[in-house]
């Protein structure tokens, strides 16, 4: 997975990444931050549902989850046919391969795993990585995967060897639900026989590893229907800990960001400009300092827009480090 984020996912020497400097850093906070500026502006000057006292807010938006719809002609068995005998010509025939990978659901390309196997009696991941080289073999590798043993993967090598890719850890965690975080969990006990808990105490340090933590316990709110009293009250709080006193508590930040639903957040944000000089938005980006800093502003992002937070990720993979 490359994030654009940093040095170790874009495959630039830790020397070349510090020789950047802050202009570099500065550049690429301002690239982050103005993807997100009109949306934000929406949140705080949007008072609509600042003076309800009652129950009522935005109608929840119904998730997005991308746009591969099953195959309505499915056969496994054809696939799985065409798949062999795509690997196995003189000349690996990867238009095929890639029409069938990206054509059929997740679901179905299960199904075409378990019959290539049945069929061939070998696992397609192993034919593919005869088959396949560099970043091409990697994706469709990554495509026989379920998500949530995708996801187990790429946290368990954001992990590994030297160094720490806390990107790539932020980016899972705050954005998968309760239950894909428990599955996740599962699935990675299964397959490495670690916790995943226990691998991020390893890796990990300080506020981050306490805000990693709490959404490894996969028991945030998921309610949709706030009420307005509760969204207050954290604003409040978030005021007292932050902006109105000298130096910030960071541990009331983790503690609410961490816990509230997409929902309850987007309410806070809204009342927040009731008691702070500053948006809450700003004040998380200034405040913190460090990767705690990159955790928060995704749990903002991905509370009001997730589909918007992806697509930002998208836009930095490909803009490439030296020009941002």
């Amino acid at each position: 997975m490359q994030c654009g984020c940093c040095h170790r996912c874009l495959g630039v020497p830790a020397s070349q990444a510090t020789f950047q400097g802050k202009d570099s850093e500065s550049r690429q906070s301002d690239l982050i931050m103005s993807f997100f500026k009109k949306i934000f502006k929406k949140i705080i000057h949007n008072k609509s549902d600042d003076d309800s006292d009652g129950h009522e807010g935005k109608a929840h938006v119904k998730p997005y989850h991308g746009t591969i719809t099953p195959h309505p002609n499915f056969n496994p068995s054809v696939d799985a046919a065409a798949l062999c005998k795509a690997i196995e010509s003189r000349d690996v025939d990867e238009a095929t391969i890639i029409e069938l990978m990206v054509k059929r659901s997740n679901s179905q390309r299960q199904q075409i795993k378990a019959v290539y196997q049945q069929q061939t009696g070998k696992s397609l991941e192993e034919a593919i990585k005869s088959a396949l080289r560099s970043d091409f073999e990697n994706v469709v590798l990554a495509l026989l995967m379920t998500p949530v043993q995708y996801d187990a993967y790429e946290l368990k090598h954001a992990m590994k060897g030297f160094g720490t890719c806390e990107c790539i850890l932020i980016e899972i965690l705050v954005s998968r639900s309760n239950e894909e975080v428990r599955a996740i969990k599962k699935i990675f006990k299964d397959v490495y026989d670690e916790s995943l808990e226990q691998d991020i105490k390893n890796d990990t340090g300080g506020d981050l590893q306490e805000a990693l933590l709490a959404l490894c316990k996969a028991d945030r709110c998921e309610d949709t229907d706030i009420e307005d009293s509760i969204a207050k009250s954290d604003a409040r709080a978030l005021y007292e800990a932050g902006e109105n006193k000298r130096g910030t508590d960071t541990s009331v930040f983790i503690d609410i960001f961490t816990s509230r639903s997409g929902p309850q957040l987007c309410k806070i944000f809204k009342f927040y400009s009731r008691y702070g000089e500053s948006t809450l938005v700003k004040v998380v980006d200034e405040e913190h300092i460090g990767d705690i800093d990159d955790c928060l502003m995704a749990l903002v992002k991905c509370a009001w827009n997730m589909p918007a937070y992806f697509a930002e990720k998208l836009h930095l993979a490909m803009k490439g480090f030296w020009d941002q």
